[in-house]
């Protein structure tokens, strides 16, 4: 079982690594989205730089970094601890990738979709929360900050037994955000909508 944990946490970094913004981005002739908008790699800055269809096709890409990995170790009988270590791994390919010089995004729709596999009433639930917040705001890290952080709770309601490795991945994303809390305690955070070299 270790030896198959093991491959299958380097599969996950591996899978990881492979940044759909910048590949996309490459793919529409569009800016390097390390290097404009907000510089962070993920679907909220190629939406501000590519629009939506771009920006979609990251956000798909990047849930399906997380769910494949985790999906095909839970089906090969990976208990849920070290499932949690094989969703840990594919959203550290996406914050350090190894084909990208260790420079990835914040790995937000990586870290949903490896908590997909759950079930599509969690999913709801984390998108819902986003949304709301979202929409109230108009701050896609804290949408994000509030889903993962309810993540836990849901899990417990939903599937009890996947609780702390849903605990262990929430963690991981929210430390990812500590500059961006930072920012929106001093209300100096890019919104979704806001255009240019905004700070995400």
């Amino acid at each position: 079982m270790i030896p198959l944990a093991l491959l299958m946490i380097c599969v996950a970094y591996l899978f990881g690594s492979l940044s759909s913004a910048v590949v996309i981005c490459k793919a529409f002739s569009l800016p390097d989205p390390r290097t404009a908008g907000s510089k962070n790699p993920g679907a909220t800055n190629v939406y501000r730089i590519g629009g939506r269809i771009p920006a979609l096709l990251v956000l798909v890409m990047d849930i399906l970094k997380g769910t494949i990995p985790v999906y095909s170790s839970y089906f090969l009988g990976l208990d849920p601890v070290l499932l949690g270590l094989v969703a840990i791994a594919a959203c550290l390919g996406h914050i350090f990738p190894l084909y990208f010089g260790f420079k990835g995004g914040k790995a937000v729709a990586t870290a949903f979709g490896a908590m997909l596999p759950i079930g599509l009433d969690l999913a709801g639930l984390l998108i819902l929360s986003w949304v709301i917040v979202v929409f109230l705001t108009g701050y896609s890290s804290l949408g994000a900050l509030v889903a993962v952080s309810l993540a836990p709770l849901f899990t417990w309601l939903i599937k009890p037994l996947y609780t702390v490795p849903v605990i262990m991945l929430s963690l991981l994303i929210i430390l990812r955000h500590r500059d961006n809390i930072k920012r929106l305690v001093s209300r100096s955070e890019g919104k979704i909508w806001d255009k240019g070299n905004t700070k995400e």
